[in-house]
């Protein structure tokens, strides 16, 4: 039984007293639910701040983005060790947005999904397509392509130790949504293609929907088969 995991990535929003706010009302909202694992994902200038409010509760944390390196002159860039010593459990490793505007090949990001396991955090590993590659009918090899540039150089199992979060471009920050339905058959679809490599890793793997979840929509897209929660972008302020 896969246990269900909602991560919040706050992108590059927050303060410190907006920081402070936000946890101390999830700590408030989330006190006696134990059947679901909570996360947040911060800007890498916040971590110490999480760690001294979240530490000794039940809701993880993790970074934003992760390099390939170990350390080095790579002026910018944070290693896994270092998310690590801050405690993270997680970091989100090839989303959209890095994708498009810092030019994330998927050969980098599965690097990066490398690099991450070695630092003994877990990877949500974001796969997604745009607007114009699904309506041109190349969704499939989109999804196929991101994914096995991760199994063809770490191994399914490696995959297995992460999560994937299926975030469709064209739902992220549009107010657009996919229906329950449409995002089941992608989840489902990406399940039979693990599949393909390893039965046992397509069942216990968690595959998390992020494209515009909100309130409205949630209930009936997490009581999808193969939707492991949701993975959503928090603006705070």
């Amino acid at each position: 039984m896969r246990q269900p995991l909602v991560a919040g990535n706050w992108k590059m929003n927050g303060s410190p007293e907006s920081v402070r706010s936000l946890l101390d009302e999830l700590k408030k909202s989330s006190s006696g639910i134990n059947n679901v694992e909570m996360a947040v994902c911060s800007p890498h200038i916040f971590l110490e701040s999480i760690k001294n409010l979240l530490e000794g509760t039940s809701i993880s944390w993790g970074g934003q983005d992760i390099s390939v390196h170990s350390s080095g002159a790579f002026t910018g860039e944070t290693a896994g060790s270092m998310l690590a010593d801050f405690g993270c459990k997680f970091v989100i490793i090839g989303h959209s947005e890095r994708r498009q505007y810092h030019a994330e090949s998927n050969e980098l990001v599965s690097a990066k999904f490398g690099a991450a396991l070695n630092a003994n955090l877990i990877p949500i590993f974001c796969i997604g397509e745009t607007l114009e590659e699904r309506e041109s009918g190349i969704m499939e090899d989109i999804l196929s392509k991101q994914i096995d540039a991760v199994v063809n150089e770490h191994g399914v199992e490696k995959l297995g130790a992460g999560v994937i979060a299926y975030e469709p471009v064209w739902a992220i920050g549009t107010g657009k949504t996919a229906s329950p339905s449409q995002a089941q058959e992608v989840h489902s679809w990406i399940r039979d293609r693990i599949s393909n490599s390893s039965p046992e890793i397509s069942e216990t793997i968690k595959i998390l929907y992020g494209g515009s979840m909100n309130p409205g929509n949630a209930a009936d897209l997490i009581a999808q088969r193969d939707i492991d929660k949701e993975f959503k972008s928090v603006f705070i302020v």
